[in-house]
């Protein structure tokens, strides 16, 4: 019978996979996934056991391993004495292993000359650096478009400007910098929030442009839009009123303005990080 035939398969125990690890084990979870998932006829099961770090909590999962009639450890330790234990209780119980990681941190060693530390946990707590960022981003979206002026005080920085210039991709953009950025559109005869006159003036930041760029901008946005283009929103004497209004307002405040019409977001970017970091504001928390 050739090997891997439907009725081996159905004759075949499921395989238990056990996944150890001295931090949360989602590295562990997500090889074995992965290299699973390319083998669709096969039942198993995944045991994921964190935070292991003595050899005793080793011992009791491969207790319950070897009552298992197929089994497989996949196991992420960085501790050498207890990679030891496993291997040599792997072998003593007949349990196949797999290390993911020291074969890969020896390369690394032999190739760098460099001699690795081996701290659990630490690429979790690397990665909170990226969830730092998708908090930052949700925050962006919540408080995008002036939805909420509650976000002005959360913010480490507050976008204002007329319409078109460029405040929601710029605070997406901040926001990939791991910074948490709200924005307010400033419309013409339409009161401003409150809020914004609380926010400290180190963290607002005005937003402008060219009077015949955002008259551009406005028409070719309308046309996308299949709306004709002579309502006021694209009048360049209505643009006039519009600018005015802000950079009263941005005087009002106090707060430093950006021209956009000829810089990119990253330029544009730079300018309000430097800006930040000048006025040694402190970075705030993402609300819980």
């Amino acid at each position: 019978m050739p090997v891997g035939s439907d009725r081996q398969l159905d004759e075949c125990p499921p395989l238990v996979v056990f996944i150890i690890s001295d931090s949360i084990g989602e590295t562990g979870e997500q090889m074995a996934r992965a290299s699973l998932s390319q083998f669709p006829r096969l039942t198993c099961e995944l045991r994921r056991f964190p935070y292991v770090h003595s050899p005793e909590s080793v011992n009791a999962i491969l207790a319950e391993a070897a009552t298992c009639p197929q089994t497989l450890v996949l196991f992420t330790l960085v501790d050498p004495a207890l990679v030891r234990h496993v291997i040599t209780s792997c072998t003593q119980a007949g349990i196949d292993y797999i290390d993911l990681l020291t074969s890969v941190t020896e390369r690394i060693r032999t190739f760098t000359d460099q001699e690795p530390e081996p701290i659990p946990g630490r690429m979790r707590r690397m990665d909170e650096t990226y969830f730092q960022r998708i908090a930052a981003i949700e925050f962006a979206v919540k408080y995008d478009d002036g939805k909420d002026p509650r976000g002005f005080l959360q913010s480490d920085i507050v976008l204002i400007g007329v319409s078109r210039t460029s405040k929601t991709p710029l605070s997406m953009y901040l926001a990939n910098r791991n910074l948490l950025v709200s924005n307010l559109p400033l419309v013409l005869g339409s009161p401003v929030p409150d809020e914004l006159f609380k926010v400290e003036t180190g963290r607002i930041i005005g937003l402008t442009n060219s009077p015949e760029r955002l008259n551009e901008i406005r028409q070719t946005r309308m046309s996308a839009m299949g709306i004709k283009s002579s309502s006021s929103y694209t009048k360049l004497e209505r643009i006039l009123e519009e600018l005015a209004f802000a950079e009263d307002l941005f005087r009002k405040i106090g707060c430093p303005i950006i021209d956009v019409s000829d810089k990119a977001i990253e330029e544009t970017a730079e300018i309000v990080l430097n800006r930040l970091a000048r006025n040694q504001l402190q970075k705030k928390t993402p609300p819980r």
